[in-house]
Parts: structure tokens; sequence; C-alpha cells
């Protein structure tokens, strides 16, 4: 019975561990490299990606692995534990415990991208460029796939930033909350996705451009609201000019600084 990476967890008294199906001839193969784990790491990705290895299935048991891929334990487990960071397989313990295939969510896929982007030499100007390359190129998608549920949840958001604004306390993290539900309305996971990978850089350029003009974010939670309502009217022309007059200002604050 696969225990959890890194741990021996003692089976309850009388536990009877639930049997494995034998692994199909010849799925696995017997590795040898410096980078023993990682080899097996691969070995599973591209079973799952040709849709051998499926979502729900049980992976054999630490010591099948062994056998199956010619290596020792501790190098099976660093494999799984590796796979269990990327969302791939989750590992459950007790009788009925073992190693089960899953597929990542978008968040899960999303933290790495950020991770990832965290540690790029990006610049304020870079990021607002993209966001005006992105951002403007899903507002039709906006418009067309927003839901009244989600028009809701945009003009109440608004209504809080409103607020926030007039009481002296809204924040650049209120600005970015707006644009990543906004993105929600494509009602697309790749997108999703994206956009969580961003906040980061998101949040780092609309800094900069407050270090520019302190009271950013007056106009701009204004013309958060011009735009859901013209997402609201189904008015892609609108919401399309909305969000580029917002993003262009942005743009030209972050050009300023860096000059």
């Amino acid at each position: 019975m696969p225990s959890r990476p890194g741990s021996q967890p003692k089976p309850a008294p009388n536990a009877k561990e639930s049997p494995t199906a034998p692994a199909p001839e010849g799925l696995f193969k017997a590795v040898s490299s410096s980078r023993v784990s990682q080899v097996i790491v691969e070995q599973i990705r591209m079973l799952l990606k040709e849709e051998k290895l499926k979502p729900g299935d049980r992976l054999p048991s630490e010591r099948d692995l062994c056998v199956h891929f010619g290596v020792s334990r501790v190098t099976v487990r660093e494999a799984l534990r590796i796979l269990e960071a990327g969302g791939l397989v989750e590992i459950r313990v007790g009788a009925r415990g073992g190693a089960f295939v899953t597929t990542p969510d978008s968040r899960q896929v999303g933290e790495g991208l950020a991770t990832l982007l965290s540690l790029s030499p990006l610049t304020a100007a870079e990021v607002t460029e993209a966001r005006l390359v992105f951002e403007l190129g899903i507002v039709p998608l906006i418009v067309e796939r927003a839901t009244q549920e989600d028009l809701d949840e945009l003009f109440a958001l608004c209504d809080t930033h409103i607020a926030a604004m007039e009481e002296g306390v809204y924040t650049m993290e209120m600005s970015a909350e707006f644009h990543t539900r906004v993105a929600d309305c494509t009602h697309n996971a790749a997108i999703r996705m994206l956009v969580e990978s961003f906040h980061g850089p998101l949040l780092m350029s609309l800094r900069e451009a407050q270090t520019v003009e302190p009271r950013m974010g007056k106009r701009g939670s204004r013309e958060h609201r011009s735009f859901v309502e013209a997402v609201a009217a189904r008015d892609v022309e609108k919401a399309s000019g909305v969000m580029r007059t917002h993003l262009e200002r942005t743009a030209a604050r972050v050009r300023s600084q860096g000059a």
C-alpha cells in the first residue's frame, strides 16, 4: 500500500490492504539516470497524456513501482511527491489508500506559472503592454458570455470599490480583483488560469503606476462600472473603448515612471 511520500504511517490494526490490480505488462519501463525520480515523473506524465492512465486510476503500490522501474523505494516516493505537488496524483492513506491519478485544477497550474513570472525580470511597462493585448482581446467573449449572476457580482464589486474610494481605503488589490473577476466572465478555464498566474505582475504594474499618481483609482473605479454597464448592454464597441481608455492611462503612467 503506498504511503504519503516522506512518511510511513502505521496501518490500522487488522486492516486489510485493498488489492492492487497488476499493471499491464510493459506499461512502465526501468530507468537509469542521475535524476531517476524525474524520469519516473516524465513517464507517468506521458502515460497521462496518452490516456493510458486516467483520472481515478490507482497506481501500483510503492513496492510494485520499485519493481517496474527498477529503483529504490526512496526514489519512488520522491517521484510521487513531485507528482502530488504538481496535482497529478493524490496520495491517500489507510486501508483503501494509495496514489490515485487526478488532474490539476487551474489554481494549481496558475500558481506554478505565477511563481515563474514572479522570478522573471518583467517590467511594469511590459506587463501593461501585455494587459492591453490580453484584456482587450477577451472583451468580446465577456460581452457574449457574462451571465446575469456575473453582472450582479460585478456591479456589487464596483459599488464596494467606489465606496472604498470615497472613504480613502481603495487599494490596487481591489483593482486587480475587479480585472480578475471580469476575466471569469469568459467562462474559459484557460483564460482563468492565465489571469491567476498574472496576478502578481498585475499588482506590481498597478502599484508602480500609483507612485506616479497617488490618487490613482478614483477615475479607474468609475470606469470599471462603465465597463460593466457596457457589458450588460451587450455593447462590444463601448466596452472595448472603456477598457482601452482605462488601460492606456495606466500604461502612460508606467511609461512616465520609467522615462
